[in-house]
């Protein structure tokens, strides 16, 4: 009976020392959690680039136009859902890239109903199909560009994808946790790849 106490205090101790040690090396296991969020294969020569959608900062879409202007791409196709004040995005997003120097004829609307990633790589491959590209630049924000290479390279294993990561204001996975909006977008993301492994 006597070692019963000793044994819950050996414990109790392993425990502590376990939480000093990860609250000790926090930086750097939150670090490597955020860099599993991001996916850059940097850019090459393509077809086109693919701005997906959900990003309110334009980061996407400039950095997309940035491709065309470095000739890595002649295109962008701009993925729009129609969730944006009755508008669809990419007829928000265009013209704000407009605004910004960049031709409007660099720029293709690709308007959709998807309301997620998955759905929205079945909304844009068979436009990529009916136009005739095989290989494309995926862009999206940093934070997104990991699950969005899964979903659209298992929904378009026909097509040869490079995933472009666009910087985030708020997101860097090397210190996401020290603002609120770098928090949000973290557990958000790892919210939705738990559920895209899950099958929901």
């Amino acid at each position: 009976m006597a070692r019963r106490p000793f044994r819950f205090l050996a414990l109790f101790v392993c425990i502590l020392i376990g939480l000093a040690v990860l609250a000790a090396t926090h930086a750097l296991w939150m670090a490597a959690l955020g860099g599993l969020l991001v996916r850059d294969d940097g850019p090459a020569r393509a077809d086109m680039a693919v701005v997906l959608a959900g990003d309110f900062s334009g980061n996407r879409i400039l950095r997309a136009a940035e491709l065309v202007r470095q000739g890595y791409v002649p295109k962008v196709l701009v993925s729009g859902p129609h969730t944006l004040y009755g508008s669809y995005e990419c007829d928000v997003a265009i013209p704000f890239a407009v605004e910004h120097g960049y031709p409007q004829a660099w720029f293709i609307r690709a308007p959709n109903e998807a309301l997620s990633t998955r759905e929205e790589a079945a909304a844009i491959l068979p436009d990529l199909r009916r136009l005739g590209v095989h290989r494309f630049l995926l862009v999206t924000s940093n934070y997104h560009s990991a699950r969005a290479a899964r979903i659209f390279r298992a929904a378009g294993r026909d097509f040869d994808i490079r995933t472009v990561a666009a910087p985030d204001k708020y997101f860097r996975p090397e210190s996401w946790w020290r603002n609120r909006e770098g928090q949000k977008l973290f557990f958000m993301e790892w919210s939705k790849t738990f559920a895209g492994m899950a099958g929901m």
